[in-house]
């Protein structure tokens, strides 16, 4: 996948939460153009062109960040005050999906900058539709400026 086609950046340590996000996206046609990393330390090295990444085109931004809140090595909280705190990257709308509903959480998040903060619903119906909704508005509704 060329760094250009870069849609989505799913940022998710939960496997059966990344694969039940990936198949609602597919199955709306939003997930050709996704990655999928499985910590907050891999999101900052892809994100910023660093470790694994090095030499990456970090002016190939992604349309839209999905992020977790609780993840393994740098939080969800992390990856986005280091995000919304730099110039080259604040633009990005992040869109954070968590299973907490714990106040201090939604209002650290929105603090920091998050664009959307989404509770994970549950059961595999609810999921998927919300994942789908999300998919489709950040792709195809919303307008964001060329960062």
């Amino acid at each position: 996948m060329n760094n250009a086609d870069i849609q989505i950046l799913l940022v998710e340590d939960n496997k059966s939460d990344a694969m039940l996000t990936i198949r609602a996206l597919k199955k709306h046609n939003l997930a050709n153009n996704l990655i999928h990393l499985a910590d907050g330390a891999q999101a900052l090295d892809f994100i910023f062109g660093t470790g694994e990444f090095v030499g990456r085109n970090i002016d190939q931004k992604p349309k839209v960040i999905f992020l977790d809140l609780k993840m393994p090595k740098v939080s969800g909280l992390e990856v986005l005050r280091i995000i919304k705190g730099d110039d080259r990257t604040k633009l990005i709308p992040v869109v954070m999906m968590t299973s907490s509903k714990e106040e201090r959480d939604i209002i650290e998040s929105h603090q920091l900058g998050v664009n959307s903060y989404v509770v994970k619903p549950v059961g595999f119906e609810n999921f998927s539709k919300t994942i789908a909704d999300l998919g489709f508005y950040w792709l195809v509704v919303n307008h964001t400026p060329h960062v």
